[in-house]
């Protein structure tokens, strides 16, 4: 029996999980309120107060830390890596301490469960990292030679939901292929080809989504940089956190979106037309990639639990095919059943390097 606590550091909330082996034994999101997070210049600054909150959540329910086999947490946004178990060790953490490729929450995962696994000496990994990149080389081209595509999305979700997928298929997961979309507050696709994500639309190239822009027209983008003495800091924010619904319609939350919808708001109804329109439009273009030979289309993440939205994308993509409903986000299972498999033999965890 094996004893893992994983941890997923997002934005404004630390989950934390205890599995043994795969039964779940004790899990909380703990809220961060945005006042204690703006003391830090930095996210890698919030080390220190957001590792506390794990330790404290762990004394508050009486759990020795001594009893853990293992910890995992989710993979930040790294230089390019294979899918998988990664071994977290100096080198990661000190390129996501102090030289990270992109400021993300994520990062701290690893930062976090090494510290603790030093404490009890036991293995501390991450699994299945944003920046995993199996793209094909004919996939990063782009128009203009100094931007080349980057394969950066939400794998741990996409991944475990094409993994569980093949299973029920009675398949496994390198004889499949899939297409899957994970609708969250940020909405990210992937074609999945043998056991590899070989393209994605990541969330600032796909459909817009509760809080993101998705992909823009070009010279509109241009336009804004240069409009009213923009930072560049002001529009990652606007594209990242202040965009999509949340400034169509004042909100993210996609219940009061429909909601509006339902007293008859007619903007809320065509914005989000509009987003289920980008989403099976998005479905639409990864087909190409797979040539039409699709085992599945997988729809996941938060959003997946809407009957409206799902209906509205199922109604332009089911010309594909078998369509998968695989509601929520299902990120801390995913973690903990990736170290299980290392811990069990079944995979084995790369040595990170630069």
């Amino acid at each position: 029996m094996y004893k893992i606590l994983s941890i997923n550091p997002g934005s404004t909330s630390t989950k934390i999980a205890l599995y043994e082996n795969e039964k779940e034994v004790l899990t909380e999101t703990l809220r961060h309120k945005e006042e204690d997070l703006a003391e830090f210049e930095k996210v890698q600054d919030q080390f220190g107060f957001r590792e506390k909150i794990v330790l404290d959540f762990l004394k508050k329910n009486n759990y020795d830390i001594k009893n853990l086999d293992a910890v995992v947490g989710r993979g930040g946004i790294l230089p390019p890596v294979k899918a998988g178990a990664y071994i977290i060790n100096d080198i990661m953490v000190d390129y996501l301490k102090n030289k990270p490729r992109v400021e993300h929450a994520s990062n701290l995962a690893a930062l976090i469960a090494y510290e603790i696994s030093k404490l009890v000496n036991i293995p501390a990994y991450i699994y299945d990292s944003i920046a995993v990149d199996e793209l094909e080389p004919i996939a990063k081209i782009t128009g203009i030679p100094e931007i080349e595509r980057e394969s950066l999305a939400h794998t741990l979700n996409m991944r475990a939901s094409a993994i569980e997928a093949a299973q029920t298929l009675g398949k496994k997961y390198e004889e499949c292929r899939f297409i899957v979309a994970h609708l969250g507050g940020g909405i990210s696709l992937s074609a999945h080809k043998n056991g590899k994500m070989i393209d994605i639309l990541s969330d600032d190239e796909g459909p817009l989504s509760p809080e993101r822009s998705g992909g823009l027209p070009g010279r509109g983008l241009v336009n804004l940089c240069f409009f009213d003495n923009y930072t560049k800091k002001d529009i990652t924010k606007k594209m990242r956190g202040n965009s999509g619904l949340k400034a169509h319609l004042g909100t993210g939350d996609l219940r009061e979106v429909e909601k509006m919808i339902k007293e008859g708001n007619e903007k809320a109804k065509l914005v989000y037309e509009a987003m289920a329109y980008q989403i099976s439009k998005s479905i639409g273009l990864l087909s190409t990639v797979l040539k039409g030979e699709i085992d599945a289309v997988i729809i996941t993440g938060g959003m997946a639990y809407s009957e409206k939205l799902v209906a509205l994308i199922k109604e332009r993509v089911d010309f594909l095919g078998n369509i998968i409903i695989m509601p929520g986000e299902n990120e801390m299972k995913s973690l903990t059943l990736g170290a299980l498999r290392v811990l069990k033999g079944e995979e084995k965890a790369e040595e990170f390097s630069l």
